[in-house]
């Protein structure tokens, strides 16, 4: 499993503020991924990348640098983060699951204005890349240049994007393509892996022969709205964790280096995060996006909605077992030593499927640390079908319910 970072707000912020200052930065995520599914490969070392929105004298295409080196251990990271700011930016750590490791296959991908992310992977990939190259048009199947399961995603939304939405993916409108059409185009893309995965799947395997679920957790923008989802072809199983944050400013603690909190001095949300783990330690400051749903940053304004297909349960209280993220390697040791699987933890009705939260292995301050963390992630009461947090709304004020985690 990857981590990525999603900023978006009115005004321009440093990057070192979001991707390398943070007590959970994702730097830091980078080496010490704290609600990762796959434990047994805890490092998300395989290469980052980060793309950023200029100046609009520079042109409407976003900057990305990628680089095959860790991101903890990167000096031009170091140098570029505290020197450059953007008003959109698309962070990500990388954990091979497809592709090697080359700079061809780090996110974010980049089309023109667009750019993608990815944490998770196609379901029996072996069988459906073949068939899903073979759906796209020239252009998009040419323009593929990593090996990786994200990009041919990407390859995808484009392809459905300008054949079935009529736009072209190279054009560059002033307001961008509009948050309507790249969330249809999102949903569309989702829904044509899973029919390629039922329709290519040789009907003689089983679960058991190869994995079928996909988790497809996608980060997608314009350079004018986002779309992010947290999705798994699953009706019974939580896929990888994904939160988000709103409010009017995003502060370092003056008293506390590394210590970040979001401000809300009113309903505004001047600035939105969204991160596959949260960057602080408040619990306050973040809540949990739940599975199968999606989520459309417009003009500083948030809104989560269910993704309604064969996955989608309508029943708020159906708690999502941890099955496939014990396959994954989510297991914990028990005190004494024994080895014992991440129970559900108990929360709110909706949603009750955010990843079990990884424990300490051996050491205790390890162990301290989280807890407090386990202490402080926040979830979300969400019953309606969408959620609505912006300037014309008082959700991020009088949220319905909020608790934390009892992990």
């Amino acid at each position: 499993m990857c981590r990525f970072l999603v900023y978006k707000g009115s005004k321009p912020i440093i990057l070192s503020k979001i991707v390398t200052e943070p007590s959970h930065s994702l730097l830091t995520q980078s080496y010490d991924s704290r609600l990762r599914l796959d434990v047994r490969r805890p490092h998300n070392g395989d290469g980052f990348g980060i793309g950023w929105y200029t100046e609009p004298e520079l042109g409407p295409d976003p900057c990305i640098f990628t680089s095959t080196v860790p991101a903890w251990n990167c000096i031009n990271l170091e140098r570029l983060a505290p020197k450059t700011h953007s008003h959109l930016i698309f962070a990500h750590v990388r954990a091979t699951t497809e592709g090697s490791l080359a700079e061809n296959n780090c996110h974010p991908f980049q089309h023109n204005t667009l750019m993608w992310m990815h944490n998770g992977g196609i379901g029996a990939w072996q069988y459906v890349k073949r068939p899903l190259a073979a759906s796209l048009d020239d252009k998009w199947f040419l323009g593929v240049k990593g090996g990786t399961d994200s990009e041919w995603a990407f390859a995808l939304f484009l392809h459905i994007l300008a054949s079935e939405e009529h736009v072209d993916p190279s054009s560059t409108p002033e307001h961008g393509f509009g948050a309507k059409v790249l969330r249809r185009v999102m949903k569309k893309t989702i829904a044509r892996i899973n029919e390629l995965i039922r329709t290519y799947l040789p009907s003689t395997l089983t679960l058991e022969d190869v994995e079928t679920r996909s988790l497809l957790n996608f980060a997608v923008t314009d350079g004018h709205s986002v779309i992010v989802t947290r999705y798994v072809s699953s009706k019974t199983d939580a896929a990888a964790s994904l939160y988000y944050s709103s409010g009017t400013d995003w502060v370092e603690d003056p008293k506390q280096k590394g210590q970040f909190q979001m401000e809300r001095r009113d309903k505004a949300s001047d600035v939105v995060l969204v991160a596959s783990e949260p960057l602080t330690f408040e619990r306050h400051n973040w809540l949990a996006v739940p599975t199968n749903t999606i989520v459309t940053i417009s003009d500083q304004t948030v809104f989560v909605q269910p993704i309604k297909d064969e996955f989608y349960d309508p029943d708020p209280s159906v708690e999502r077992n941890t099955g496939y993220a014990k396959e994954k390697g989510l297991m914990t040791k028990a005190p004494g030593g024994a080895v014992t699987a991440v129970p559900t933890p108990s929360r709110t009705p909706q949603p009750r499927d955010s990843p079990d939260y990884i424990g300490a292995d051996k050491e205790k301050e390890r162990q301290k640390t989280l807890d407090a963390l386990s202490s402080r992630v926040i979830n979300l009461d969400v019953r309606g079908t969408s959620l609505l947090a912006g300037p014309n709304s008082a959700a991020m004020h009088a949220m319905p319910s909020i608790q934390s985690l009892s992990l």
